[in-house]
């Protein structure tokens, strides 16, 4: 039976995403989850940050995204530990909040079990009961991505108008629009990801510049998402 998990991928400098490190680790994930019976449903991106639990945002919605959408994904697979942080410390503290939540992280290279084989390791997590600096940062962080979370689904985001607000916009919803009317069938004829991929392809860009997502076409079409 093939179990779903979310990917997780990093790299620390800006010529590392110019280069093939991102594509390097998502190929070592997906040829983990091919050959262990996993489904890779997302992978999370943190690109050109360095591993600091402050810079990152991806991991902060991958949390965000485990605990709040009722999926039952349980499982992160990354390509080596390292990609997950660097510092020792701060990997235990990711673990650790991974085991919290009753999460499991899997490593492409180094396999499943991260959090129980290592008796040094062991001892770190031992000596979390006095250290809180990880948790108010990523509640923090959580909170942010919570946030974003709200304001594409529900359309809200102060000081800023929803999509559709100008004319051109108003042309790429009708569009859009045309996109999803469905067939005979009664069926759509394009999914919400195939139509952010038309708009991406055409250079079409969201209201900050941004390009398109399955959620973000989902949010502008039904909820009039502001982005």
């Amino acid at each position: 039976m093939t179990t779903k998990a979310y990917g997780y991928i990093r790299v620390s400098g800006q010529g590392q995403v110019d280069g093939d490190g991102l594509i390097r680790q998502e190929a070592a994930i997906r040829d983990y989850a091919k050959a262990h019976d996993f489904e890779v449903v997302d992978v999370f991106r943190d690109e050109g940050v360095s591993g600091t639990v402050e810079a990152r945002p991806a991991l902060a919605r991958l949390m965000v995204d485990l605990e709040e959408n009722g999926h039952g994904i349980k499982t992160v697979i990354i390509e080596k530990l390292d990609r997950l942080a660097r510092d020792l410390m701060v990997q235990e503290a990711i673990i650790r909040d991974l085991q919290a939540h009753g999460y499991e992280l899997v490593s492409a290279m180094e396999g499943p079990g991260l959090a129980v084989d290592d008796p040094t390791r062991k001892l770190i997590r031992q000596m979390f009961g006095a250290v809180a600096e990880y948790d108010k940062t990523m509640l923090v962080l959580k909170l942010r991505a919570a946030r974003e979370r709200v304001r594409v689904k529900e359309g809200r985001c102060e000081g800023r108008k929803p999509y559709g607000d100008t004319q051109e916009e108003q042309t790429v919803l009708r569009r859009m629009r045309a996109w999803r009317r469905r067939g005979r069938n009664g069926k759509p004829s394009h999914t919400y990801q195939e139509i952010a991929d038309l708009l991406n392809q055409e250079g079409i860009t969201t209201k900050t510049g941004g390009q398109w997502s399955r959620a973000l076409v989902y949010g502008v079409m039904n909820k009039r998402a502001g982005n």
